[in-house]
């Protein structure tokens, strides 16, 4: 049958900026230093959880763990200490961060990872909230009762998301 790539089981963290084309279009450097500090402090947050950055795409950072009770803990800390660090900034011209976090099945091909589990990160993230985080029903299973966080599933999209036999859930802290 050929050479397979490996695959593995992994959490994984989509995270993307949202609005980043009216950010920068409303103050070009002083968003990419926002950027710059926001993605250096995720970039420390995924290490501290043991997490393995696979790919950035400009204001995007694609990231995966062991396990999902510490890619969710993670992207809460990177939520709050955004939030933090831009207290002093205009809400408009915040840098804020939308996450998915997904468990599923990805093809290792050296540093990057591939397939349908980071797809569905991916597009999880576009459905969370500036500053939320939404996750899968793989993730939601996975967490159990592990976490001191509360779910709510996201009805307008659950109808899209069912057809592909995946729910999401939004994060509450």
């Amino acid at each position: 049958m050929g050479d397979r790539l490996p695959r593995k089981l992994a959490a994984i963290l989509h995270a993307d900026v949202a609005g980043y084309a009216r950010l920068t279009g409303a103050d070009e450097e002083g968003t990419h230093q926002r950027l710059r500090a926001s993605l250096d402090l995720a970039s420390t947050l995924i290490e501290r959880y043991r997490g393995v950055i696979n790919h950035f795409a400009g204001d995007a950072v694609l990231a995966h763990f062991d396990t999902v009770t510490a890619a969710l803990a993670c992207a809460i800390e990177i939520q709050h200490e955004v939030d933090i660090a831009q207290s002093d900034i205009s809400p408009d011209r915040a840098v804020r961060f939308r996450i998915g976090v997904n468990l599923g099945e990805v093809i290792v091909d050296g540093p990057e990872i591939y397939g349908d589990g980071v797809n569905v990160a991916a597009r999880l993230e576009q459905l969370a909230a500036p500053g939320g985080i939404t996750i899968s029903e793989a993730a939601r299973a996975a967490v159990g009762t592990r976490m001191d966080v509360a779910f709510a599933r996201s009805e307008e999209h659950t109808s899209e998301l069912q057809s592909q036999f995946r729910i999401s859930y939004a994060v509450f802290c």
